[in-house]
C-alpha cells in the first residue's frame, strides 16, 4: 500500500481554530468540554526523503523537530519486513502538539511502490488541506519539487460559511506530492 494514513488535521485546540494570520475562524468554537481525542500526526510513507523534505520543509514551511534512523518491527505498522531500516522525520506547523506531518522512508530494504502516480482520486483516497501565509508564492515554489504534479493552479475558491456565517474565500492550488498524496494548499482571504 502506497500510504497508510488518515489526512485529517482537525481544529482540535483553541490555537488551531485560527487562520494563518491568527484570526479566529468564523463558526469554529472551542468545545465546552475537552474532546477525548486530538488528531496528532499524519505519517506518510515516502519514496525519497529528500524530495519530500523539499516540499514539506522548504516549500510548505514546516519545521523539522525529529530526524532519526530506526529499525521497525513490521508488525505495529504493517509495512515492509521485521528489522526494516527506516528514517523518520517529524515536522510541525504552529501548534506544538497537533497537526504534525511524519515522513518515513524505508531504506533497507526499500518498500515496494506503485509504478504510477495517481492522476485521479478514488474511494479511499486522501486529501491533505494546508493553510499557509502566501499560497500563490508557495504554490509556485512547489512546481520546482521533483515529482509534484499539479491538478489545479492558484485560484480563488468560495465556500458557504460555517453555521450560517459569512462566505469563506480562499486562494490556493491543488497538487499531488512526490508520493501521490493530494494536497490543497490554501490561504484564507476572508470569512
Amino acid at each position: 500500500m502506497r500510504m497508510m494514513a488518515v489526512a485529517l488535521l482537525a481544529l482540535a485546540t483553541p490555537t488551531l481554530a485560527q487562520t494563518a494570520t491568527g484570526k479566529a475562524a468564523a463558526g469554529v468554537e472551542t468545545p465546552a468540554e475537552r474532546l477525548p481525542t486530538d488528531v496528532r500526526r499524519l505519517t506518510l510513507l515516502v519514496r525519497s526523503m529528500e524530495n519530500s523534505l523539499k516540499l514539506y520543509r522548504d516549500v510548505i514551511g514546516l519545521k523539522v523537530n525529529y530526524d532519526q534512523n530506526l529499525t521497525v518491527s513490521g508488525v505495529a505498522l504493517p509495512a515492509g519486513v521485521p528489522g526494516n531500516k527506516v528514517r523518520l522525520v517529524l515536522l510541525n506547523g504552529n501548534d506544538p502538539f497537533v497537526g504534525w506531518i511524519g515522513l518515513m522512508e524505508y531504506s533497507d530494504p526499500p518498500l515496494e511502490a506503485d509504478a504510477e502516480y495517481p492522476k485521479r482520486l478514488k474511494a479511499g483516497g486522501t486529501v491533505l488541506i494546508l493553510n499557509t501565509d502566501d499560497a500563490a508564492r508557495r504554490c509556485e515554489m512547489a512546481k520546482a519539487v521533483p515529482g509534484v504534479t499539479f491538478t489545479a493552479e492558484v485560484r480563488e475558491q468560495r465556500y458557504p460559511g460555517r453555521n450560517g456565517g459569512p462566505e469563506i474565500v480562499v486562494m490556493g492550488c491543488n497538487f499531488f506530492d512526490p508520493d501521490g498524496l493530494l494536497i490543497e494548499m490554501n490561504q484564507i482571504v476572508s470569512q
